[in-house]
Order: C-alpha cells, then structure tokens, then sequence
C-alpha cells in the first residue's frame, strides 16, 4: 500500500527518508518501506518502524522502546535484521531504521505452498530452522561492553517475524519491540493478539520468557510447517491459552509419516512441557537440526531457499523488487 498524506517523509536530517509503502502492521507498530538517502547520491532501501499511534503517548511504552532501540543495535549479526538507526519524526514520534529484506516471511512462504497444494520440502523448513537459530544463538550469548553475557531473550518468535530473503538470507526481526510486548500485553490486549498460538506453556502461567521458551516458539513454527495445521487448536483466544497451557503434541508421525524419526524426536525434545527436558541452549538446538540435514541429498543452501522464496513471491502474485526511486 503507496503512503500518503503527512507521513509521506519523516523529518529527519533534512529529510534524509522517504517512506514509500506501507509495508506491515502489527500491535505495536507500523512499519514502512523507505529510501535512505546520503551524499553524492548513496541512496538504499531502509525498513521505517514507527511507534503506533495509539501508543506514543505511552511514556512507559516509549521509554523501553529507547532501551530495545539500544540493544538491538548491539545485535550484529548475519541472521539479524540490524539497526541503522533511532530518532524522531517530525512531529516527536520515535521511529527505528532497519535492514531492509527484499523477499518474504516464513508464513507467506508457508501460504504460498498451500494455495499451490504443495507441501513445504522438509528440508528447506528445517534449513529455515537452523537459520533461525544462528541469529537466536547470537542474541541469547551476547556479551555486554564489560564482557558480561546479557542475553536478549526474543519472546515472539512467529513465521512473521522469521523473514526469507530473494538471495536465500534467513533473518529474525522484531528484538527491537519484544521485551516491551511483556508489559504492555495487560493494558493493550492487541498487541498480542494473534501471538498466542507460540507461547510456552511456562510463558501462560506468568513465568518470565526465556531461552527455552525462545526455542519452544521455534519448534512451534516449524512443527506447524511440517504438520500443516496449528499446533494450539481454539475458536477464541482463550481457548488457545488454555491449548498453550496444556502444550499437548499430537504425534507428529502420525501427521507426516514420511518425515525421519530422529527428526521428529528433535521436535518432540524442543516442545517437551517441562523446561528441563528442552535444549539447553539455541546452539544445541541447531547441532541436533543441522545433524538432520546432513542426511539428506537435496541442497538446502542459500541458493535453494533463494529459488524457493521467488517461487513463493511469484506464485502470490508479488511485484518484482524495484530500483531505489531517483531523488
């Protein structure tokens, strides 16, 4: 959807971004395809995260989306969506500045496969997984400036916020909002809605999120992918909380009889109810996935899943990529 109106630029260092689609819109906030543009004509494709409406007057609210700005920006890495930058808009409103991906999240991918009544190749969602899980791994052992760990915990991890770049990149978004998703869930209702369905069950009874709980949302996205059905079954969202306390797993064999056992003995550890059975670690947690693909023939690289994600973008009928628009 084209922007218009006043949001059409924000007014920051004279203008320096020029939103040019609306590119999503979630609980918390609205995010926009944009152009950066620098000196001697540097121009790129930029992600703009703009604070919702209803919420930048939410003083508690804005201020940890300071602090989540900040993190994020200590987040480098090759499956991260990074942080160009933080400010504010014209009219006071905070904003963030984001690697743009040119391609898709995992859920249009999924979408894809099933308007062309296919079933996703279990390789290329596990390849999803164990890339998924590098960037998770970063997050979860990130080292402060004193060289602490202070890990930064997710806790929304959804096909949505898993995205699939046209060159084959796999990339998790979204730390930026996630830890102020906790507090605000009491008073804004909506900002969780629709993320019920990959909660730990832990997370349902008031526990704090964690690394596991980071995995079990994880094993959740893919189990759905493979079983090609939601795991949490309900016709309101208090019939899926109470599925995502009970955390009950249909035998995934039963569902996809074709997948291998020890594959699906890897997803039944990750969604195990008690924590403790979990893996310890996202990095333990992608040996035993990678240790899966290794047995397989089929290519599962980059370029795979670059020629699966044009598919999936030309099979819904998305546009191809544009050129940044001249100044």
């Amino acid at each position: 959807m084209s922007s218009t109106g006043p949001h059409r630029k924000i007014m920051l260092a004279e203008g320096k971004y020029e939103l040019t689609e609306q590119a999503g819109e979630g609980g918390m906030a609205t995010v926009w395809k944009a152009v950066m543009r620098g000196a001697a004509g540097f121009s790129r494709f930029v992600a703009i995260k703009h604070i919702r409406q209803q919420l930048h007057t939410n003083d508690e609210f804005v201020k940890m989306f300071v602090e989540e700005a900040r993190v994020g920006s200590q987040l480098q890495h090759a499956n991260i969506v990074q942080t160009f930058d933080f400010g504010q808009d014209s009219h006071g409103v905070y904003y963030l500045v984001l690697e743009w991906v040119e391609g898709l999240d995992f859920g249009r991918y999924l979408d894809a496969q099933l308007a062309a009544g296919q079933r996703p190749p279990w390789p290329l969602v596990i390849a999803v997984g164990v890339e998924t899980l590098r960037g998770l791994s970063a997050a979860h052992e990130r080292v402060d400036g004193h060289g602490n760990v202070a890990p930064v915990i997710h806790r929304d991890v959804t096909p949505q916020n898993i995205l699939v770049g046209t060159n084959g990149i796999v990339k998790i978004t979204d730390f930026g909002l996630s830890r102020a998703m906790d507090r605000l869930q009491m008073t804004h209702p909506d900002v969780i809605k629709g993320k019920l369905r990959y909660l730990a069950p832990e997370v349902t009874m008031g526990q704090p999120a964690t690394v596991k709980s980071d995995l079990f949302g994880l094993a959740i996205v893919l189990w759905e992918a493979l079983a090609e059905r939601p795991l949490y079954l309900g016709n309101t969202d208090a019939e899926v909380f109470l599925s995502a306390r009970k955390a009950e797993v249909p035998p995934l064999n039963e569902l996809r009889p074709d997948l291998p056992a020890p594959l699906v003995e890897v997803l039944n550890v990750a969604l195990a109810r008690d924590p403790g059975q979990r893996f310890a670690s996202a990095r333990e947690m992608l040996r035993a996935l990678t240790s899966q693909l290794r047995q397989v023939a089929e290519s599962t690289d980059a370029f795979a899943l670059s020629r699966a994600v044009i598919w999936a973008r030309n099979a819904l009928g998305m546009p191809e990529p544009r050129p940044v628009p001249p100044a």
